[in-house]
This record gives structure tokens, sequence and C-alpha cells, in this order.
């Protein structure tokens, strides 16, 4: 069974996540990625890893993939959260993040928890080969 990640950032975390999967771009060939609609085009361009577009998170995107992870559809999410910019859809990233301590998803909302998910996940992957 592939392990599916969703990789969402706020517009001035997108860099980071993109240089982040550049980290990993090894272990995320392994894995199913969705992502939110420009962080999703963004690290597809950068190292051509295959990634299911949602829409864009204050389309709607936040939501698409958390109705994903409460169907069990979802088995980790990377949200590089902008914690000093007002975000217009605030209550559905709430809750996403709660879905996913509701559903006991590894939820990482920062570069360094984000390392450690992607290193445990890289472990387990090379213990699978």
């Amino acid at each position: 069974m592939t392990t599916r990640i969703a990789l969402i950032a706020h517009d001035h975390k997108k860099d980071d996540i993109v240089r982040l999967a550049g980290e990993y771009v090894d272990t995320l060939r392994r894995c199913d990625i969705i992502a939110t609609g420009t962080t999703g085009g963004r690290i597809s361009e950068a190292h051509g890893l295959p990634v299911e577009r949602m829409l864009s998170g204050p389309h709607g995107g936040d939501l698409q993939i958390g109705a994903q992870l409460a169907e069990g559809r979802v088995d980790m999410v990377i949200f590089l959260r902008d914690p000093m910019t007002p975000q217009p859809h605030e209550p559905d990233i709430n809750a996403l993040v709660r879905a996913c301590d509701v559903h006991n998803i590894p939820c990482a909302t920062n570069i360094s928890t984000a390392r450690m998910i992607l290193d445990v996940l890289t472990l387990r992957l090379a213990q699978q080969a």
C-alpha cells in the first residue's frame, strides 16, 4: 500500500515546501501526493513529481483534503502554515488540523516537524525495500 501524503503551504511558505520536497524527492517519489492547487503545481514543476492537485486553499482545497482524510485516504499531512499572516479561510485550516487530531493522522505545521515525519517515512520505506 502506497503512503498518501498531503502537502499544503500558505503563500509565504511555498518556497519552503518546494525546498523541503526537493530534500525528500526520492522518498516522495514512492508516495502518492495530493496538494492544494498552487503548492502542488510548484512542487510538480520543480521536482517532476506527480501531484494530484485540489483547489487552492482559499477556494476549498483544504476542505477537499480534509474530506479525503476523514475517509481514510490520507496518511499524513504537511501543512506549512504562516502564523504571522491572517488567513481568510482560517476556519478551513483549523478544521483540517482538527481532522488530523480526530483521525490520528500525523500533521506537521512547520519545517522541523515536517523533516521528522519525512525522516521516519524515509526509514520505513527503506525497510520495505
